[in-house]
């Protein structure tokens, strides 16, 4: 009962000063949105860069240690990979697969339209391991071609189209690749995957510009790369072996860095908001002093005292916490739209819990800014009170 009477004091004191207690709770709300909003877009940010990111940390890359990430010895250079050490690789990896990968640019026509793009050679049996068929059929025979999702879009292909290389011969697109994303490997979005054999003739190249070697286990990446290391650089270094996973852990790691700062960020405006509040309380302890005084002699103990303060700064941070929670979610969709164009990481459990972290964060300010202005009253004379003026 007695807690009851002391929550309705403070519940009274909010409404008698309505206007100041609008103002609090206007700052909580803006301090809610904005670290919830921060939050949403830095996981947001993360999930984004972690999906388009299609290498999932399950490849070893081998490039040639001059031709660092490959594509560009084309037509016989020395830097790429001759088929011994193609052989050196599958016997270090077994029983993981071994993928020998082609890789350069052409000039082409398609229509009466010119264009360059980047050009895969792959046996068509490795195809399968690596990318997936969104329209037509995958690559069988020399005289066809597939064509990456932005490519085919770019460009307007279909299955059936022609696309003619310069010096090069023409192709039959016989299938349009499913979108893939940025990769540490391949990136075939914007070109074109042609048969191994058919890039040997008309590139005039037997070696490769790159190898993937698709992990199966995991916990066996590291021991992968070791085992390919001392394989092809027991004398000197011939490779550069690169672990997608370790990279995908430091990407990650960086992005997961700045989602930190921009939730702190946000924060600093819920800050202020406590700052406001305890502003507020203090200015509410000054003008209630006699009251208090009132209180004390009648017998109310301190902590009752302290207890209508607090429950003050409560109501405060309760009813701006949760209308900022609410509108947060129009922020985190807003700001999601404005930044990435996208909203389907809006509604995922990893980017909603910033909601509750955002409310919890709000009320657990208003209480503790109104703390001190609580301890102050209760520790009043009661004496000296009776006689404030």
């Amino acid at each position: 009962m007695q807690k009851s009477l002391f929550f309705d004091f403070a519940i009274r004191n909010v409404r008698l000063h309505w206007f100041r207690s609008l103002l609090a709770v206007i700052g909580i709300i803006i301090g809610v949105v904005a670290i919830v909003s921060m939050g949403i877009l830095g996981n947001s940010l993360v999930l984004a860069i972690s999906d388009s990111l299609s290498t999932v940390g399950d490849s070893v890359i081998i490039t040639p240690h001059a031709g660092g990430m490959g594509g560009m010895g084309i037509g016989g250079s020395d830097d790429l990979l001759t088929e011994r050490m193609i052989e050196q690789i599958r016997r270090a990896v077994a029983p993981d697969v071994t993928i020998p990968i082609y890789s350069g640019s052409a000039r082409m026509t398609i229509g009466t339209e010119d264009t360059v793009g980047v050009v895969y050679g792959l046996d068509p049996d490795d195809i399968p391991i690596l990318l997936e068929v969104e329209e037509g059929a995958l690559l069988k025979g020399e005289s066809g071609a597939m064509a990456g999702a932005k490519f085919a879009e770019d460009n307007e292909l279909k299955v059936g189209s022609r696309i003619t290389l310069k010096d090069k011969g023409s192709l039959r697109v016989v299938g349009i690749l499913k979108e893939r994303g940025m990769g540490f490997d391949i990136n075939p979005d914007y070109g074109i995957v042609v048969d191994g054999n058919w890039y040997q003739k008309a590139y005039n190249q037997q070696d490769y510009d790159m190898a993937i070697v698709k992990v199966k286990d995991l916990s066996r990446i590291e021991q992968t790369k070791d085992a390919i290391e001392k394989q092809l650089n027991r004398r000197e270094t011939e490779v550069d072996v690169i672990d997608t996973k370790a990279i995908l852990e430091t990407i990650l790691t960086a992005f997961g860095q700045i989602s930190t700062f921009t939730t702190a960020i946000g924060g600093i405006s819920l800050i202020v908001a406590g700052v406001s509040i305890l502003n507020i309380m203090m200015m509410s302890v000054t003008e209630r002093i006699k009251e208090i005084g009132v209180l004390r002699s009648i017998g109310t103990q301190r902590k009752e005292v302290r207890s209508i303060f607090l429950y003050e700064a409560l109501v405060l941070g309760v009813i701006g916490s949760v209308i900022g929670g609410v509108l947060s979610i129009f922020g985190g969709y807003a700001i999601s739209i404005l930044m990435l164009q996208t909203t389907e990481y809006l509604f995922v459990p990893s980017s909603l819990v910033y909601v509750f972290y955002g409310i919890a964060f709000g009320i657990g300010t208003s209480l503790l800014s109104g703390l001190y202005p609580a301890w102050k009253a209760s520790n009043l004379n009661p004496i000296e009170a009776l006689r404030h003026e």
